[in-house]
C-alpha cells in the first residue's frame, strides 16, 4: 500500500509516533506503548496520522466535547485529498449516513428508534429467545467436540450473537451465515481494498431490499420500526435505516463474540478466579465487567475530527485533526484502575468503572444486549462444561488482522478437560 502521508510515517519511523499495526501481533505491547505516550498520542494508521486518547478521564472529556464530531467532511487530510477512497480503512469512517456518523439533533433523530426497540423490557421479553439459542447451539458444541477439539468460536460464541441481533432486526436466519462471512472480511486487514469495498456495496444492497421487503409487510422487529419512525422530527430516509441496520448488526454481533471469548480466555488462564465464580462466591456481572474493562471487544474507535482547535493537557489536537478512542488501553488506565491495572482480577474493588461501551452521546446502543448475552452465555456454558479447557497454549491463540475489534482467528478447546 502506499503511504497517503510520508511525512507521518518518516515521524513515526523515528519514534514520534506509534504505528498501529494492521496485523495485531502484539496488542498487549501495543497497549503499553500507547499508554507510556501520554494521555494523548501521536499515531499512524496505515500511513494516515491522527491522535488518540488513551486516559479515562481524557476520554470522558473529549467523548462530550461538541468540538470533536463524526463528519468526514470536518477531517482536514480528507478535504485536502490526502486521504483518498484508496485508504483501506475509509469504509470504516466513511460509511454511509446513520447514527454512528452524524452528530446533534440529527443523531439524536436517527438515534431514538434505535434506542426504544431495545429498552431493557425489551431486552427481558427476548431473554426466552437468547436461552433457547443458548442452549441449541451448546447442544451443537457437545456434538462437535465428543470426540475431541470444538472450535469454541465457530460453533458458539459467533453464531449466538448473530441469531440473536437477527432476530432484533428480523433478518432471516438462512442469512446469518453470510452476513458473518462479511463483515469478517470487510473488517479483515487481509481483505485486498477493492474488495472490502465492493463488500460494503453488497451490504448496503442485502439491507436496503430488507427495508423494501418491511417496507411492504412490516413485522415486530427493529428494521419495520426504524421505517416506521417519525419521533424528533421527519420519518427516517432508506439510506439512513440502511446505515443504521449495517452498523448495528456489525456492532451488535462484533462487540459479543469479543466478550465471550476474552471472558472465557481470561478465566482458564486465571483457575483460582474460575473456582470463585463457579462456587458462587463472585458473580457472573463482576466477570463480564471485568472483561470489559481488561481486555475490551474494541481496541480502536475509529474516529472523530476537531472542528477547532482543542488543549487536552499539554497537547493541542488542532482544527481538522482525527482523534482515535483507544478504549483498550483506556481500560488499562493505571490512575483510573490502580497500579495492577494490566492484571485480571475479578476481586478487585466494585463497582467497576470502565467506559469500553463509550460515552456521551455516541454511547453504544447496545451495550444492555451485549451484557445479557454474555450473561446468559457464560454460566451455561461453564455449567454444562465445567471441564471446559483450552486445546492449545494460551499462546497459541492468534489474533485477527483486525485493527478495530479485539477478536481471535479460532479458539479451540476441550469440553471436558
Amino acid at each position: 500500500m502506499n503511504c497517503p502521508h510520508a511525512a507521518a510515517h518518516e515521524a513515526a519511523q523515528a519514534g514520534g509516533t506509534v504505528v498501529i499495526d494492521p496485523m495485531v501481533q502484539d496488542l498487549d505491547g501495543e497497549t503499553a506503548r500507547l499508554r507510556d505516550a501520554g494521555p494523548l498520542a501521536r499515531i499512524e494508521l496505515l500511513g494516515v496520522p491522527a491522535w488518540t486518547v488513551t486516559r479515562h478521564a481524557e476520554a470522558r472529556q473529549l467523548l462530550v466535547d461538541p468540538r470533536l464530531v463524526k463528519d468526514i467532511d470536518a477531517w482536514g487530510l480528507w478535504q485536502s485529498g490526502v486521504v483518498t477512497h484508496a485508504w483501506p480503512l475509509i469504509g470504516m469512517i466513511d460509511a454511509g449516513r446513520s447514527m454512528f456518523t452524524v452528530d446533534g439533533e440529527e443523531h439524536r433523530r436517527l438515534r431514538t428508534k434505535t434506542s426504544q426497540a431495545i429498552t431493557p423490557r425489551r431486552l427481558e421479553a427476548i431473554r426466552p429467545d437468547i436461552e433457547k439459542f443458548t442452549e441449541e447451539l451448546l447442544d451443537a458444541l457437545a456434538e462437535q467436540g465428543k470426540d475431541g477439539v470444538v472450535d469454541l468460536k465457530s460453533v458458539f460464541a459467533q453464531p449466538l450473537p448473530m441469531r440473536v441481533v437477527g432476530m432484533l432486526m428480523g433478518v432471516e436466519e438462512s442469512q446469518h451465515a453470510m452476513l458473518t462471512k462479511k463483515y469478517k472480511a470487510f473488517f479483515s486487514m487481509l481483505t485486498p481494498h477493492e474488495e472490502r469495498m465492493a463488500l460494503l456495496a453488497e451490504l448496503d444492497v442485502f439491507y436496503a431490499g430488507l427495508v423494501r421487503e418491511k417496507t411492504a409487510r412490516p413485522t415486530d422487529d427493529l428494521t419495520s420500526a426504524l421505517i416506521l419512525a417519525e419521533e424528533g422530527g421527519d420519518p427516517l430516509t432508506e439510506e439512513e435505516v440502511v446505515g443504521n441496520l449495517k452498523a448495528m448488526v456489525a456492532a451488535g454481533h462484533e462487540t459479543t463474540i469479543g466478550l465471550i471469548l476474552n471472558a472465557v480466555r481470561a478465566l482458564l488462564a486465571h483457575p483460582d478466579q474460575l473456582r470463585k465464580v463457579l462456587d458462587g462466591e463472585i458473580p457472573w456481572e463482576t466477570v463480564i465487567e471485568e472483561t470489559l474493562r481488561w481486555d475490551t471487544p474494541t481496541t480502536h474507535l475509529l474516529m472523530r475530527f476537531a472542528t477547532e482547535d482543542i488543549q487536552v493537557g499539554d497537547n493541542m489536537i488542532a482544527k481538522g485533526e482525527g482523534v482515535v478512542i483507544s478504549y483498550r488501553v483506556i481500560g488499562r488506565d493505571v490512575e483510573q484502575h490502580g497500579p495492577d491495572a494490566d492484571a485480571f482480577d475479578i476481586t478487585r474493588p466494585t463497582p467497576i468503572r470502565h467506559m469500553t461501551f463509550g460515552h456521551g452521546p455516541h454511547i453504544c446502543p447496545g451495550a444492555a444486549l451485549s451484557r445479557v448475552e454474555a450473561g446468559i452465555a457464560l454460566p451455561a456454558l461453564f455449567g454444562r462444561f465445567p471441564g471446559l479447557r483450552l486445546a492449545v497454549p494460551d499462546e497459541g491463540l492468534r489474533k485477527l488482522p483486525v485493527m478495530t475489534q479485539n477478536d481471535m482467528e479460532a479458539f479451540p478447546v476441550l469440553l471436558n478437560g
